[in-house]
């Protein structure tokens, strides 16, 4: 299936200057770099700006994906249970919106972070200074979409797989950590006494 088959696409809101943040009222507003490298988005940080009027499909909430259209990295996240009051998505984000009986949100943002379909961005993406993907890049994209019991399963495994990576990198930085000390240890009581020192003069 075509991306633009299981969702809708479209972009962000496009603020006119810089959005100044306020320390009362206004409203959430998700930008690119509210989105973590490891596509985490946190609605306790978000900025509050006050924005005059905006249409509501900028507003994002839990079950929507957002995708990054700038940068060396143009995967998608998908927004979390957290997300209980709506957020604004300002360009260059994307906002995808999944047919919820065809595809989840959590298996889709996990399909355009696949190799492949970042193959097919990386051809379609343009500019030297700034790395852009192009919205039409998002409509051809060819996605395998299984049943929705299978892409549940998907994504739990995925989950575990990602879980397991990093206990098994935190587990590496113990023993390294431990193998520091004891060899520490063992150059401070190999090292020679000052009268081990005389001697040898």
């Amino acid at each position: 299936m075509r991306l633009h088959d299981v969702c809708t696409i479209h972009s962000g809101f496009t603020a006119r200057g810089k959005l100044e943040s306020v320390d009362v009222g206004g409203v959430p507003a998700i930008q690119l770099r509210d989105i973590s490298a490891e596509g985490v988005a946190d609605p306790d940080r978000l900025a509050r700006v006050q924005l005059n009027e905006a249409a509501d499909r900028y507003f994002v909430r839990a079950g929507d994906v957002l995708f990054r259209s700038r940068g060396e990295r143009n995967t998608a996240s998908a927004l979390d249970v957290r997300f209980v009051e709506p957020a604004v998505a300002v360009l260059p984000l994307l906002v995808l919106r999944p047919k919820r009986d065809v595809v989840t949100p959590e298996y889709l943002a996990w399909a355009i972070n696949q190799p492949a379909a970042q193959r097919h961005f990386d051809e379609a993406a343009y500019g030297t200074n700034i790395r852009m993907v192009p919205r039409s890049s998002l409509d051809e994209l060819e996605l395998d979409i299984p049943d929705i019991a299978i892409q549940q399963k998907i994504v739990a495994i995925d989950a575990l797989a990602e879980r397991e990576r990093k206990l098994s990198i935190l587990a590496a930085e113990g023993r390294r950590r431990l193998t520091c000390m004891i060899l520490a240890e063992r150059a401070k009581s190999m090292r020679p006494t000052a009268g081990r020192e005389r001697k040898t003069k």
